[in-house]
Order: C-alpha cells, then sequence, then structure tokens
C-alpha cells in the first residue's frame, strides 16, 4: 500500500514522501496517528503545500536550536555525589539529573534530549550531547565531583 507521510517518520521517509508499506502498517499505525495519508491527487496537493510552510518553519526551529547550540557550548554543570575511594559514585548522575540541572540555568530541555547513554557512576569531567533538533546537537559539560573530598593541601609555613 502506497501512502505519503505527513511527518518524519524514522526509518521510513520525511514529510511529503511517498513511501510503499504493508497495509496493516499504513491502517494500524500510520493512518490512525495521523503520520499518514492514503495516495489521492487531493492529498498530493495537499501535502505539497505542508510541505512548504513546514520547510520554512523547520528552517525557523534550525536557527533557534542553532542559537540555543551556541549558549549551551559555554554551559558546564556540575555535581557534587558521595563516592567511594576509588571514586565510584554510590549513585549516579541521569539525564533528568542534568536536565533539572539545566533548567536552574534558565535552559529548559527534556530529558529524552540528553543522550546518555548510561547514566554517570564515577568522578571527573564528562561531554554529554545534547540533541536540540533533528540536524543539530549541541555538547554540554558535566563535573561530577565527590562530595567531602579533601582539598589540595594547603603549604604549611
Amino acid at each position: 500500500m502506497e501512502v505519503i507521510l505527513k511527518e518524519h517518520v524514522e526509518h521510513l521517509g520525511e514529510r511529503g514522501d511517498v513511501v510503499k508499506v504493508a497495509p496493516g502498517y499504513a491502517r494500524n499505525y500510520l493512518l490512525p496517528r495521523k503520520l499518514a495519508l492514503a495516495v489521492t491527487a487531493g492529498n498530493k496537493k495537499q501535502i505539497e503545500h505542508e510541505k512548504k510552510a513546514a520547510a520554512a518553519k523547520a528552517a525557523e526551529e534550525r536557527a533557534v536550536a542553532q542559537a540555543l547550540a551556541t549558549r549551551f557550548a559555554q554551559t558546564e554543570v556540575s555535581f557534587t555525589r558521595r563516592a567511594s575511594d576509588t571514586n565510584q559514585l554510590f549513585g549516579s548522575v541521569t539525564s533528568a539529573d542534568i536536565a533539572e540541572a539545566l533548567a536552574a540555568q534558565g535552559f529548559e530541555v527534556d530529558r529524552r534530549k540528553i543522550q546518555l547513554a548510561d547514566p554517570i557512576k564515577a568522578v571527573g569531567e564528562y561531554t554529554v550531547p545534547v540533541r536540540l533538533h533533528r540536524e543539530v546537537t549541541a555538547e554540554v559539560k558535566v563535573h561530577v565531583a565527590a562530595e567531602g573530598a579533601p582539598e589540595a593541601p594547603a603549604a604549611q609555613a
């Protein structure tokens, strides 16, 4: 069955693409979620019109994401957690923790956009990618320190 995609669908196509899919996939997933339309002359005209409007909107969103990415490049977040003698954390720093710290600095970022493969479980400095737009990924520096870590020894007189 051929359908016209109304939205970008991962591993299938972009908005406005005419793709061939299994009838059940179209009937049970794409059409009910309004991700696609059946291929007709009227629907093709409608999609072309929507495609032009969406291209302008996408360019604007991408520009906003680029500006936000430059601000993220200068952003650092710090966490202090209890840690063992081997600098392993008793717990972890998750994407939700990072999103909360960014919100405290004025950045509203959904935790699912923070691409942290596994929670941070050791003391150190990390660079964490944040996907702001489909084509724009920013990086945030994350510092994790041990709670009650001894300061550098002071010089004695």
